[in-house]
């Protein structure tokens, strides 16, 4: 799997930027490689696996379903990890991914990232730290989105 693996780009990601090259070969080496055309579906809200996605090239669009009707809630650019919640809850997908364009996506899986606890614990720290992170940075951006909307509803603090 690893032959695919662009080290530089992974480490370029949310999940990488803090990893040396060495951990970045050995996270790399676990790792999955999904090329998908424009269009093409990675994923559907309420699928079991807990796949981690990397988006290494491309975009993605993040769809919901919401009362029978499908709208892109939000589009990840080159470096955004998606699937974070399934990939540590190992719970059904919350939203659909598909490609806008063609891209590129590394996968993780929670199991072969388990096989990492024993012999590389500081890579598996920084990688559940950086999926924190990523999850705390998503949670503050939904938030100030939140905000704005009320802000325009509400006609308050702005001109509307």
């Amino acid at each position: 799997m690893s032959i695919e693996i662009d080290i530089d780009a992974m480490c370029k990601s949310t999940i990488g930027k803090e990893l040396t090259p060495a951990e970045g070969r050995i996270l790399g080496s676990i790792m999955g490689v999904k090329r998908l055309k424009d269009k093409e579906m990675l994923c559907k809200e309420g699928d079991a696996a807990g796949t981690l996605f990397i988006l290494i090239e491309g975009k993605l669009d993040l769809f919901s379903d919401k009362e029978g009707k499908e709208s892109v809630i939000y589009t990840m650019h080159k470096g955004e990890c998606a699937g974070t919640r399934a990939f540590i809850d190992r719970t059904s997908r919350k939203a659909t991914l598909v490609a806008n364009g063609d891209a590129t996506v590394y996968t993780l899986e929670p199991d072969a990232f388990e096989t990492l606890i024993e012999g590389n614990p500081r890579l598996i720290y920084k990688v559940m730290s950086a999926l924190f992170r990523n999850t705390h940075t998503n949670l503050i951006r939904m938030n100030n989105e939140a905000r704005q909307l009320s802000n325009y509803i509400n006609k308050t603090q702005g001109r509307y």
